[in-house]
């Protein structure tokens, strides 16, 4: 992701963010629009709460957009945990979609072409780390012990 683009995710962000409940709104309505099949995901969960979640979450990696291999470990982890809620592959498109409306709805004439790919690749990072780890924890460690018993120390003898 270019300089370029990080700047205009942390401008666009930032003309959201003032309304990020109503944003989140929009976002969740829209994507249990684009699939019927998300809502039940959500049928037990405090929706109020969901929303200041995924402000929190998009708010991070905003944030963190210069410094994104930090935070891989919160974003893996975050999708380990939404394999465990049902979260499918094809999920992740739809709710791309939902993010990227949602977006457009809020900044208006601010949604240009350039503000979309950047927007666009941001979240691809993030859905590619959240499937890897979702999928990765979804099968068993192939060989786990024999890599353990294998494994050569790095400088210094730490591993």
């Amino acid at each position: 992701m270019s300089p370029e683009q990080k700047a205009l995710i942390r401008e666009s962000w930032l003309k959201v963010a003032p309304m990020a409940d109503a944003a989140a709104r929009l976002f969740y309505d829209r994507l249990f629009e684009l699939d019927e099949a998300t809502r039940p995901l959500f049928k037990t969960t405090d929706l109020a709460e969901q929303r200041r979640k995924l402000i929190q979450a998009l708010t991070m990696v905003v944030q963190g957009l210069d410094h994104l291999e930090a935070l891989v470990p919160t974003i893996a982890d975050l999708g380990r945990r939404h394999a465990q809620f049902g979260v499918t592959n094809a999920h992740y498109e739809t709710v791309g979609a939902a993010l990227l409306w949602t977006l457009e709805q809020g900044l208006g004439s601010g949604w240009t072409p350039e503000v979309k790919v950047a927007w666009s690749g941001a979240y691809a990072l993030l859905a590619d780390v959240m499937r890897t780890a979702a999928s990765e924890s979804a099968s068993p460690p192939a060989h786990s012990a024999h890599r353990e018993h294998h494994r050569r120390p790095s400088a210094g003898g730490l591993t």
